[in-house]
């Protein structure tokens, strides 16, 4: 089974949404945006599909309940998903504005 990677974006700078849009489109990917507002919370889930989720703004954590991991994502964060991985996540004190694109 792939485990899901986070890649913490590098620059004290946050990226804007078209640099995260435009580094999605060079791989390929298809992205779209999504947002949600403070405290919103999705339950226990997976997909059939591998995910890639960039924050754009606010945080949002992926729990991973089967892994006993959390992972809290900040602007200009990465996290690739793979299919069948069993996640929930938690929306920040500031809601959340993220790229996604399915592989």
């Amino acid at each position: 089974m792939n485990t899901p990677q986070v890649t913490p974006w590098a620059d004290p700078v946050p990226p804007t949404q078209s640099t995260l849009w435009r580094l999605m489109s060079d791989e390929g990917l298809s992205p779209y945006s999504w947002s949600n507002g403070p405290h919103d919370v999705y339950s226990a889930h997976s997909h059939s599909y591998d995910k890639v989720i960039y924050v754009v703004q606010g945080t949002i954590t992926f729990g991973l309940p089967e892994l006993g991991r959390e992972l809290t994502l900040k602007a200009g964060d990465r996290l690739d998903l793979p299919a069948g991985t069993v996640h929930n996540a938690t929306v920040g004190a500031q809601g959340v504005v993220c790229l996604e694109a399915h592989k």
